[in-house]
């Protein structure tokens, strides 16, 4: 017996407490049955059940985007499960600010198998599985560094450059295929704990900022859910997102 929703199943993998959790209740409220994965799915137990409470339904599960076995038996396991993935959002990522003769191999490496050969395997299970029906969605996260490296962030650009080459070359290919492939540049801070943490990390207070100045999660849940709905006449593959304040 499958758990899909009235209109299927959206699949978020790398799906952390702030944009993936934002992604996974917007989808579930239009009926969408969310499957949320990480690598450590009980993180996402108090979503999942903030889910259910409201009638909607939702499962986490954990599993290892850099490892190819895991994210194929991933696929299998929802497919198998819960129902036809008609949406999947790549998330995954981290974002690695250290200096450029402090940057070991290992770390470089560790920074591009996360965001980049991650979502590599992700949009390429989800394709093998959309495209003999005709129909799905694949949605990636990027980031500033998606077009632009920092100072300090070698690694993280070189695996958000990477990640963008992919999700073009997925585009171009599956387009055809009624396959859309959109990328996000997220262009400035999410309202998130791990800002406020890093904000406050100099004083321990939050510092003052204008009203608006990050990005709300439910901001980037609605430009998911919006890419998602796009008819394929006019079908954006980039879109990028940023407070009023942000320099660019």
């Amino acid at each position: 017996m499958t758990e899909s929703g009235k209109s299927g199943v959206a699949l978020l993998v790398g799906a952390g407490d702030a944009i993936g959790a934002a992604v996974a209740r917007r989808f579930a409220a239009e009926g969408y049955c969310v499957c949320m994965a990480r690598r450590d799915a009980e993180k996402s137990r108090s979503v999942v059940q903030e889910i259910v409470a409201l009638g909607g339904m939702a499962r986490a599960v954990s599993t290892d985007v850099r490892s190819e076995q895991a994210v194929q038996a991933l696929f299998a396991q929802v497919e198998a499960e819960l129902g036809p993935v008609e949406v999947c959002l790549f998330n995954a990522g981290a974002n690695v600010n250290t200096p450029l003769i402090e940057t070991s191999g290992r770390l470089f490496f560790k920074a591009w198998e996360l965001a980049c050969y991650g979502g590599f395997l992700t949009g390429r299970e989800a394709a093998r599985y959309m495209v003999p029906r005709g129909r799905g969605t694949i949605l990636f996260t990027g980031a500033t560094a998606s077009v632009r490296g920092g100072s300090g962030f070698a690694a993280f650009a070189a695996a958000k450059f990477g990640l963008r080459a992919v999700a073009q070359s997925m585009a171009r290919e599956l387009a055809p295929k009624n396959i859309h492939v959109a990328h996000l540049i997220i262009d400035g801070a999410i309202d998130s704990e791990a800002i406020h943490r890093r904000l406050s990390a100099a004083t321990g207070t939050m510092p003052d900022r204008p009203p608006d100045s990050l990005i709300q999660t439910r901001s980037v849940a609605e430009a998911y859910w919006a890419l998602h709905n796009q008819s394929r006449d006019g079908w954006t593959h980039e879109l990028d997102i940023r407070p009023y304040v942000e320099r660019w």
